[in-house]
């Protein structure tokens, strides 16, 4: 994998995608290799444009000779439980080419725009020598604000024509985005967008100094994406010259060591726990003869 092999690649991210025997002994022997590359999270509504765009910044990485990884993480199918696969129908331009990667993830039930495995396929991928990562959030709208965990610069993208102000505002979008993106900005109401974004940004300063600029884009023609690959690299060479990317990371691993360890007290937990227990508890619960925080503490005593 290491040597740049896109099938051990891929199944290096099954194996922790699936949590499959011997997950946690390949994160640990490719973590020492990951760090090195830059990667970007691309978030906003349905219909935002985002796939096109990221195939627009890919093929334009690509010219530069970078080497690319994609996570695209789909909605799940209800179904079978694996990833609908609408991104990768958008990005078949790169499937001879062995400098792009494109895994599509479920997101298998996990809100906040993610699947629970995003991070750790992002390292995989880092470790397998791409420079750019770029990780496509499902567009689930209310909560997309996971990404920050994951990305080292989070772009927004917004479209004109969608209740505009509302997908602004809410679930905190203002507060994450480092570069705005107005996509389809040759449709009308663009204007009224990049008003309401400079709008807002005016009454929010952000503490590392940054004002998140705002680029637009017809992604289907490839107009804009130039500017917006300069955004990118210029907040990159923002963040180095005020060591704040090593800051962002830390605390980007703060959080996911919480979760993280969340995670693996859960699962300890309900090893402790088969079914039939939980059933009697739950009934037990319900009937008033025990009270459910007594039953927490005597279930966290046995973990």
């Amino acid at each position: 994998m290491r040597s740049g092999d896109a099938r051990a690649l891929a199944r290096a991210i099954s194996v922790v995608e699936n949590h499959a025997p011997g997950w946690i002994e390949l994160l640990k022997d490719l973590f020492p290799h990951t760090g090195r590359a830059l990667t970007l999270g691309l978030t906003g509504s349905p219909g935002a444009g985002k796939s096109t765009l990221v195939d627009q910044l890919a093929k334009l990485y690509r010219k530069d000779d970078q080497k690319v990884g994609i996570i695209a993480v789909d909605p799940t199918s209800p179904y079978t439980g694996g990833a609908i696969l609408g991104d990768r129908i958008r990005m078949q331009d790169h499937f001879s080419d062995a400098g792009v990667y494109i895994r599509s993830m479920a997101t298998r039930g996990s809100l906040g725009g993610l699947a629970r495995a995003t991070g750790d396929v992002s390292l995989v991928i880092d470790a397998a020598g791409r420079d750019i990562v770029m990780v496509e959030t499902v567009g689930v709208g209310q909560d997309e604000v996971d990404i920050v965990r994951v990305a080292d610069i989070t772009i927004v993208i917004l479209v004109p024509g969608m209740g505009d102000d509302v997908q602004i505002i809410k679930a905190g979008i203002m507060e994450i985005a480092d570069i705005f993106v107005i996509n389809k900005s040759d449709h009308e109401g663009s204007e009224r967008v990049e008003k309401e974004i400079r709008a807002l940004q005016s009454l929010a300063t952000r503490q590392d100094g940054w004002a998140p600029p705002v680029v637009k884009t017809v992604a289907t023609t490839a107009t804009g994406v130039q500017e917006l690959a300069d955004a990118i690299t210029k907040y990159r060479q923002f963040l180095l010259s005020k060591d704040l990317l090593r800051k962002r990371r830390a605390d980007n691993w703060e959080t996911r060591l919480v979760e993280m360890l969340r995670d693996t007290l859960l699962e300890k937990a309900r090893a402790q726990l088969s079914a039939r227990d939980l059933s009697r508890l739950a009934a037990d619960i319900a009937e008033h003869k025990r009270d459910p925080y007594s039953v927490i503490e005597e279930i966290v005593g046995t973990v």
